[in-house]
């Protein structure tokens, strides 16, 4: 399903999503509208072969597998998150979301809105 590691990465995030089959794009477009609803004036990018999202630095990364979709970076070993965290799989800045589950949207929402918070605080200190 996914490309491999010997794939050319897509060139847009539209053709990203168009590799794969029909449930999944509507998963992948799904998830990027919500990304897109919690960050508005965040750029779409391709970066280490997935679709991406910058606003002041990366914001989320995300990419399908057989049986999941990942999405990176997540806040893990933040205050607070583990507990929205726990029902998956995660690790050192990951998550993987099953793709036999509904997608957690508002736990996807409030990853962006964090990230780009965290991001924007980052970019202000660096400008101090």
């Amino acid at each position: 399903m996914a490309k491999t590691m010997k794939s050319p990465p897509a060139e847009s995030i539209d053709a990203y999503i168009a590799d794969f089959p029909e449930n999944i794009q509507k998963i992948l477009k799904t998830l990027r509208a919500t990304i897109r609803k919690a960050a508005p004036k965040a750029e779409e990018t391709i970066k280490y072969a997935m679709p991406t999202f910058t606003l002041d630095g990366n914001l989320i990364h995300f990419a399908a597998y057989q049986k999941h979709i990942g999405i990176y970076p997540v806040p893990t070993g933040v205050q607070g998150w583990d507990e929205a965290l726990a029902p998956y799989v995660s690790g050192k800045g990951s998550l993987q979301l099953p793709l036999d589950k509904p997608m957690p949207l508002t736990l996807i929402d409030k990853i962006v809105k964090f990230n780009a918070k965290r991001n924007a605080e980052k970019m202000k200190a660096k400008k101090k």
